[in-house]
């Protein structure tokens, strides 16, 4: 009983830290306008601001595997806590810009370790069931994502952006001090990790397969965040705040396919779950051509829901195949994952420019297209049955 009970505490403990990168991705686009009108910025200046953050995230993302596998997740996860805890006081009391580029960076950093720590000590106490119990993880990342701009949107008429950002920074504060007292599994490698081992890790064609799989989720990720709103508004004759409404359905869908999945990943194989996921993306972005604002609502929620499964499916994968070295195996696929995720945005804002916003949906089906490839890959390799 008391195993079970230090698993659960741990699983508590991850999932609330996978609910503070979901508000720290959320919190600078959230609090945008009123950042650019205390440091007067124009919106090249903030954009140059925002564009430091994933810098930060790819940064806590290559750290965070080996740090964890040499010394344990106490001190990472900590440490990462404190990171964006300084990170939200920055963003929201900082007057110097400097500092608030700094904090920017900082909030990136814990946010991109946390994320990487909390998948793979998820992924280290589960004996069986991975990639449900990963799934069941991402569903806070979904109501973090959520989460942040509806108590800006409640509260933003009694209090400042300054006393909410920093108040809700008191939560990664008391995420610091659980992870302190909560026991984390032992370090798996405590004479460290050598570079050839690294190497020996970069040259495995599954780990490196699925690496590519989650370039090209987190870039379809990145592209209906940050190019959808556009994409609806020139589409179809709506205000923003109902292409803000459609967006939020995309999350809806993809938190509660992810609550589904905690369950029939439990019955049902992964490479089964995995490939009708693809399935859902072809159909979302079939959806979307058509010129019909329900019909784009359903779609970004079928997008949602396919998109749901490739983070547990596959790093469950990841898991299984790479136990003693988890976290390094885990930031090597999340950070190649990143490095999609800013590529393809910026591919997109060139696309946009030179082709059109309709193009979003050419992209998407892109990427749909070498997911269906990189998982019919990932599965011969893994001789799954």
């Amino acid at each position: 009983m008391k195993g079970k009970q230090r698993t659960r505490a741990i699983f508590l403990s991850a999932c609330l830290g996978m609910l503070l990168f979901g508000m720290s991705l959320i919190t600078l686009g959230s609090v945008a306008t009123g950042l650019q009108s205390k440091f007067m910025l124009d919106s090249i200046s903030f954009g140059m601001i925002v564009s430091i953050l994933p810098f930060g995230i790819l940064s806590g993302s290559l750290l965070f595997g080996p740090f964890a596998d040499r010394y344990g997740y106490k001190i990472i996860m900590t440490s990462a806590g404190l990171s964006m805890f300084a990170g939200f006081q920055g963003i929201a009391y900082s007057t110097d810009l400097a500092v608030l580029k700094m904090c920017v960076f900082l909030f990136g950093l814990g946010g991109g370790a946390i994320n990487g720590a909390t998948n793979a000590v998820v992924s280290d106490i589960s004996q069986t069931n991975k990639s449900a119990n990963l799934s069941v993880l991402g569903v806070f990342f979904a109501i973090g994502a959520l989460g942040m701009p509806f108590v800006l949107a409640v509260l933003q008429k009694e209090f400042s952006f300054e006393i909410i950002v920093s108040s809700v920074g008191y939560l990664a504060l008391l995420a610091a001090a659980l992870f302190v007292v909560t026991r984390f599994p032992v370090a798996k490698q405590t004479c460290g990790i050598s570079f050839f081992e690294v190497l020996k890790l970069l040259r495995d064609d599954v780990l490196i397969l699925v690496g590519f799989f989650l370039f090209c989720q987190s870039s379809f990720e990145a592209i209906i965040n940050n190019w959808t709103t556009t994409f609806l508004l020139e589409k179809n004759s709506i205000s923003i705040s109902e292409a803000l409404y459609a967006l939020s359905m995309y999350v809806v869908g993809m938190a509660v396919m992810r609550i589904i999945l905690g369950n029939v990943l439990k019955h049902v194989s992964s490479r089964t779950v995995l490939l009708y996921s693809i399935v859902l993306l072809g159909i979302g972005c079939s959806l979307l051509t058509a010129s019909s604002y329900p019909l784009s609502i359903l779609g970004l929620v079928v997008l949602g829901a396919g998109l749901a499964a490739g983070f547990p499916v596959t790093l469950g994968f990841v898991g299984e195949r790479y136990e003693t070295v988890s976290g390094t195996a885990f930031s090597i696929v999340i950070s190649i994952g990143l490095i999609g995720s800013m590529a393809v945005n910026y591919l997109m804002g060139f696309i946009v420019d030179k082709y059109g916003i309709a193009h979003l949906v050419t992209m998407g089906f892109l990427l749909t297209t070498f997911m269906l490839l990189f998982s019919l890959l990932i599965i011969k390799k893994l001789n799954l049955k």
